[in-house]
């Protein structure tokens, strides 16, 4: 903590009258709006007369609130807002003080079997773990005790809200890291709480898994002839990893097909006549999923190389048709 800025206090001498145990020292803390972190200062007490010192210095802590006032470096890809023969049928720009709840429901707690992947996190819909600033989405992961479970984050939907098939799909993020840190940017089938998953199939616009911080996942999940079955790809940076700059992670989705991109550049597709006589679940109606997820069954416990907090900055979400 800096003097001046976070705190004020006057040096001086003490007094203790005789017989008493304890003097107050007046320390005004200084408050804002700009998410920070804890801070600490210290008070040191010398040159004791008639008496002894026991201990001489003492350790603060300021305790930082939700200040929901946290930019970013804007660096990186911007995809173009038209496309031909495309209208834009919905978009969320997150340019507002608030998350937009004609679009969005949080979604709380840890789920059945921490969301089925042993996750360990608490989802919530505090400021601390979500909340808006110039521009941006931001999900954070905390590692914090909260009822039980060691960490808390966020994950939202738009299920019922916004819901759609087919289209072009462009999301701009600036992606977390670490070990045990699994953002994901997603979609669920509408119809899941009526068939379940994974026959309602699932789209995994892009995951990345925090140990390996350049190199996102585009994966599909749907119930094949012997059961959950996927198929997916992976992707690799040549320089830097997806924490350092903003990318814009793109799917275009079309009737029997499906192709995942990163800045404008394909890497996968997959097709109908890859499922055989299984069920193809992907021509109705999914919604959106954002969240950052810690440690599960395919990222693993973070560690002590991990820290924290971990943030996800969304710029947008764009669908085309």
């Amino acid at each position: 903590a800096q003097k001046g800025k976070d705190y004020s206090a006057d040096g001086g001498t003490l007094i203790i009258p005789a017989n008493n145990l304890s003097k107050s020292i007046e320390i005004k803390i200084f408050g804002n709006k700009v998410r920070e972190e804890n801070r600490q200062f210290t008070i040191v007490l010398k040159n004791p007369s008639k008496c002894t010192l026991k201990k001489s210095t003492g350790i603060f802590t300021i305790v930082a609130e939700n200040g929901t006032e946290l930019s970013t470096s804007d660096i990186g890809y911007f995809s173009t807002s038209t496309y031909p023969n495309k209208q834009l049928i919905w978009s969320d720009e997150f340019d507002g003080n608030t998350l937009n709840d004609n679009f969005w429901n949080y979604e709380i707690g840890n789920g059945v079997g921490g969301w089925g992947n042993n996750e360990l996190e608490y989802y919530t819909n505090n400021t601390k773990n979500i909340f808006i600033s110039n521009g941006n989405l931001i999900i954070e992961a905390r590692k914090e005790q909260i009822l039980g479970y060691p960490y808390s984050s966020a994950r939202i939907t738009t299920k019922n809200k916004k819901e759609f098939t087919f289209g072009r799909i462009d999301i701009r993020a600036k992606l977390p890291k670490g070990k045990g840190v699994w953002p994901a940017l997603w979609m669920l089938g509408a119809n899941i709480s009526s068939v379940g998953w994974p026959t309602c199939g699932e789209i995994d616009i892009m995951e990345l898994i925090g140990s390996s911080p350049s190199e996102i996942h585009g994966t599909l999940h749907w119930k094949g002839i012997d059961g959950h079955t996927s198929k997916g790809q992976n992707y690799f940076l040549q320089l830097g990893d997806f924490s350092q700059e903003f990318h814009v992670f793109s799917l275009e989705w079309k009737e029997d097909t499906l192709t995942w991109m990163i800045d404008g550049k394909s890497y996968l597709t997959i097709s109908k006549s890859e499922f055989g006589a299984a069920v193809y679940p992907f021509n109705a109606d999914q919604f959106v999923i954002f969240n950052v997820a810690v440690g599960g069954n395919w990222p693993g416990s973070p560690d002590e190389s991990t820290t924290f907090p971990q943030r996800m900055f969304v710029d947008y979400i764009r669908v085309f048709q």
